[in-house]
């Protein structure tokens, strides 16, 4: 059998791809903190403005009373 030569512990495979993705990792996990962090600050300084739902004739009505009522809750039936 031919021996393996081509082993090294700096190659790709070894601690240096360890540490790359490692730091890729991390890098990932900052980038998503912070998202969180600028969509709650958002969130905390610009609430949700209900003004367009405040009034039921602003709502847009998508589909006509028969489909409406096809997804609506319904009673439940008796024994």
């Amino acid at each position: 059998m031919a021996e393996n030569t081509k082993r090294s512990i700096w190659s790709l495979h070894g601690l240096p791809g360890m540490m790359i993705s490692v730091i890729l990792l991390i890098a990932v996990l900052i980038f998503l903190q912070l998202a969180v962090v600028v969509t709650y600050r958002h969130g905390a300084v610009k609430p949700y403005d209900e003004t367009p739902i405040r009034n039921i004739h602003n709502v847009k009505m998508i589909a006509d009373m028969e489909q409406q009522r096809a997804f609506a809750f319904q009673s439940p039936k008796e024994k």
